[in-house]
């Protein structure tokens, strides 16, 4: 039985978070189970049940291909993430799966300085202990609180 302890969820969230932030985005597939769900997505949307969103992919191999997009083939204006990630709250465990709800801030610092909130809201996931032991996630899901989400989203959240 796997333990979802706010410590190792919070690690988790830590561990996902810095990854990002130090422009590490090739071990951030790995944070995944092999058959997951990651989305994007606005409130608003999320609410009306708009499950697509403006990021969506269903298999780690579709954010491997996310990452090489991003270093080869994209073309943005070059910056970095800082995130404040909340703490992680269990919404329930079923299946062996801990549905978490987790708030973030992430602030956006672009490459002459210019430094802003770029998103805030919240994290949905349902996380796994995968057979390294170690917590992923088999679904995470970024509720983002404003519908005015910049279009320069390369980075994911």
């Amino acid at each position: 039985m796997a333990e979802f302890s706010q410590e190792r969820l919070g690690a988790l969230n830590a561990a996902y978070a810095r990854c990002i932030d130090n422009d590490e985005v090739e071990a951030w597939p790995a944070f995944f189970e092999e058959r997951c769900l990651y989305v994007v997505n606005t409130a608003d949307n999320h609410a009306a049940g708009m499950q697509a969103g403006l990021i969506y992919a269903d298999t780690r191999a579709m954010l491997q291909d996310r990452v090489s997009a991003l270093r080869e083939a994209n073309v943005y204006e070059r910056h970095r993430y800082r995130h404040i990630v909340g703490l992680p709250f269990v919404l329930g465990i079923e299946d062996g799966a801990a549905r978490v709800e987790t708030p973030f801030l992430v602030v956006r610092i672009m490459r002459d300085g210019g430094t802003e909130v770029f998103a805030s809201g919240r994290y949905l996931d349902r996380v796994v202990e995968g057979a390294d032991g170690q917590l992923k996630f088999a679904e995470r899901i970024a509720v983002c609180d404003s519908q005015n989400i910049d279009t320069l989203l390369a980075i994911p959240l």
